[in-house]
């Protein structure tokens, strides 16, 4: 089974939702038979990549809040990360463009590394002092803390067009199957589970999802249902 996951680094419930999907992962009998793929999506994708600012302000800005509702706010995400066991700095974090991240994930996939890198990138964004936006040089570190190559992690980086259609591909599918926000959750293609929902949710979903698997049918085409093949014991041999 496959579980495709659409996120942005930016995405606090993203975070969130990661570590609990993840625990119900852990308990669930077939984990070992779920391939989990990470999906790119942009909560301001029309940003530059070196407008940065202040997260209250942003949320100032953006939700017509007053700084002190975005402060409350802000506490109430650290109380939500801290139940999962994540570290969450409430102050000094700053907002901006997340793209090149999301370029260089789809690297690391290719990697096998891909969920590696998603935790450091969360972690640096919302728990480290050091910003992780228009910072390329941030970015290659925390891609070889992943175990990826840092003059690949870096060439990545300084051209704009590599994987920028993967990105962008993620993007209009997370769009045709009505994902509005993040994080969101398709299991099989077949099940949408939308936001951080709660371990015992997620655990419910993997388990209707694979329970409703649809197991594979036989089409058969002329009229020899057992025709030629090779298995593991080689290759029948055609008699004359």
């Amino acid at each position: 089974m496959r579980v495709e996951i659409w996120s942005d680094i930016a995405c606090p419930w993203c975070y969130v939702g990661k570590a609990r999907f993840e625990k119900a992962l852990s308990a669930f009998p077939h984990r070992d038979e779920v391939e989990v793929v990470h999906r790119s999506f942009e909560l301001d994708p029309g940003r530059a990549k070196d407008d940065i600012e202040p997260v209250l302000t942003m949320l100032t800005r953006k939700y017509g809040m007053s700084e002190e509702q975005a402060q409350a706010g802000e506490e109430n995400l650290a109380a939500q990360a801290a139940a999962e066991g994540l570290p969450y700095r409430t102050r000094d974090r700053d907002h901006g463009n997340t793209f090149d991240m999301h370029r260089l994930l789809h690297h690391a996939r290719e990697q096998g590394r891909q969920s590696e890198l998603l935790d450091l990138l969360y972690r640096a964004n919302f728990a480290e002092e050091r910003s992780v936006f228009n910072d390329d040089e941030r970015l290659v570190g925390l891609a070889v803390d992943a175990g990826l190559d840092a003059d690949a992690a870096r060439k990545v980086l300084a051209d704009p067009e590599a994987y920028a259609a993967e990105v962008r591909e993620d993007e209009r599918e997370a769009a045709q199957l009505g994902a509005r926000g993040v994080p969101f959750f398709v299991l099989d293609r077949s099940y949408g589970v939308s936001g951080a929902q709660p371990v015992e949710v997620f655990g419910r979903a993997l388990t209707q999802a694979w329970g409703d698997r649809t197991p594979l049918r036989s089409v058969v085409v002329g009229d020899d249902a057992d025709a030629a093949a090779c298995g593991p014991d080689g290759c029948e041999i055609p008699q004359r």
